[in-house]
């Protein structure tokens, strides 16, 4: 992502788990555990959504971990559809030694994020084209950022609408995005900062 991004190893339930760590200029107001997309279909710790996540919220004086799920890169193990991801994710939260935190995904981990966040209680939960037709994604905190884009074929917006409504949980919709938010990252961006200051 910068220059400064640096690498950081976790000890993890099925072995070392490689993070990409990005600090903001002076002291973190705390720390951000933002999570990629499916890693069997090629997500990781570099995807543009997730690093336009951590840019925003480093930003925003948080100090950014990107992990990157087991068996990708090098975390070590392999995928265990969806359980062992998330224990993973809890690995790296418990490193993060911050009174304030914010949980952050997109796609399926975004659905991982929200089921840390119901054991976690973090500060602030951003989900990004959370993965609610592949993966049970529990209720979520009141004030939970979820953003959409409006074309997105992927996980469609009337999925995830059902998913929200129960909730009364609003939906930031992106005109025009897709899944992966191609041209439009700066809006994302701009969602993430203003919805997380």
């Amino acid at each position: 992502m910068r220059a400064a991004t640096r690498r950081a190893f976790v000890v993890g339930p099925a072995g070392r788990i490689e993070c990409a760590v990005d600090a903001p200029e002076g002291a973190p107001a705390g720390g951000a555990l933002i999570a990629h997309p499916h890693p069997l279909f090629g997500g990781t710790l570099d995807n543009k959504v997730v690093q336009t996540l951590a840019r925003a919220l480093v930003e925003l004086g948080y100090e950014t971990w990107r992990p990157n799920f087991r068996g990708v890169g090098e975390s070590q193990g392999s995928h265990d559809e969806g359980r062992g991801e998330v224990e993973d994710l809890a690995a790296v939260l418990r490193a993060l030694r911050y009174p304030k935190i914010i949980l952050a995904g997109f796609s399926f981990g975004a659905a991982m994020q929200a089921r840390l966040a119901a054991r976690s209680k973090p500060e602030k939960l951003v989900l990004v084209g959370p993965a609610v037709t592949n993966h049970e994604l529990p209720a979520v905190p009141a004030g939970t950022l979820v953003i959409h884009g409006e074309q997105d074929t992927t996980i469609p917006l009337a999925a995830v609408l059902d998913w929200a409504r129960p909730q009364d949980l609003p939906v930031v919709l992106v005109p025009g995005a897709d899944h992966f938010f191609h041209r439009k990252l700066h809006i994302l961006r701009s969602i993430v900062r203003s919805g997380c200051a």
